[in-house]
């Protein structure tokens, strides 16, 4: 397979994207911020079936970065990114540098409330949804696409992102694609890798702690209960437990008690040694 066409500029993206419309192809936006892994390799299987021609971002974002997060140490595997999107008949790489993404001068943030405010991953990382956003927002206005995707291992992201494209009008289908996980059920995620071999045997207890806790909101029990005893399970397994949250599945805000099963969503993040992980699967 030939390798992607690498656009570096904003101008030469639109260059491509402009082409792509004339020959009449609806183009489709896979954003990522590189280290892929199958999981975003499936995105670009999931916009092959929306979009004729498929555009990449390769950018590790800064501004989603907290001060105590370290935005070096983010894994980076350029060459071999290239190599992975061709095998998947990627069309083009969008590979900016931080300076053509925020010139000197740039201070312009999105404000956020909605599903960013709802006391999951806005709790713990206060300043990522902003930088998410802002990022987003101009990746779609940038590339112009008809349609985007987005992994739901990220599930409140994509919340975000939808509410995002609803409020601002913008012309673009948000796609939610299925997580992508291992063979023991861990969520495939470019931070595995700094995982050690014993975190690793320990981790797919999240993915399996979440199922036993779908099988009891299905079997009727009280919310609150179960989110305690899927906490204490993955606390005694090792974990540090930041939340396990049943939520609804569209607003992410706490549900009404007598919610059915089928309108939830049941979303954990923990740290196992030094490495954050997080998950999340329908109750239905």
């Amino acid at each position: 397979m030939p390798q992607p066409v690498l656009l570096d500029t904003i101008s030469a993206l639109r260059i491509w994207r402009n082409a792509e419309r004339r020959d009449g192809k609806r183009v489709g936006l896979v954003p990522t911020m590189g280290a892929l892994h199958h999981g975003h390799l499936s995105l670009v299987n999931v916009i092959r079936e929306e979009a004729e021609s498929v555009v990449a971002s390769i950018f590790v974002n800064p501004t989603q970065f907290a001060p105590t997060e370290d935005f070096s140490k983010y894994p980076r595997a350029f060459e071999r990114d290239l190599e992975l999107l061709s095998e998947v008949d990627c069309d083009a790489v969008f590979a900016p540098q931080v300076s053509e993404m925020y010139p000197d001068g740039f201070s312009t943030a999105i404000s956020l409330a909605g599903p960013a405010t709802v006391g999951l991953e806005d709790k713990f990382r206060p300043t990522h949804f902003t930088g998410v956003a802002t990022v987003v927002a101009k990746l779609l206005l940038q590339s112009n696409a008809d349609v985007a995707v987005f992994g739901e291992k990220d599930y409140q992201q994509l919340a975000v992102i939808r509410q995002l494209v609803r409020d601002l009008d913008l012309r673009v289908t948000i796609l939610g694609a299925p997580t992508i996980r291992e063979e023991d059920g861990l969520a495939m995620s470019s931070r595995n890798v700094y995982l050690t071999g014993r975190e690793r045997s320990v981790a797919p207890l999240i993915h399996q702690t979440l199922q036993e806790a779908a099988e009891a909101v299905r079997a009727g029990m009280p919310f609150d209960a179960i989110e305690r005893e899927a906490s204490a399970a993955l606390t005694d397994a090792g974990f540090e437990v930041d939340y396990v949250a049943i939520r609804d599945a569209e607003t992410l805000r706490e549900p009404a008690k007598d919610a059915a099963p089928g309108t939830l969503r049941l979303l954990a993040a923990a740290k196992i040694g030094s490495t954050r992980l997080i998950d999340n699967i329908a109750t239905e």
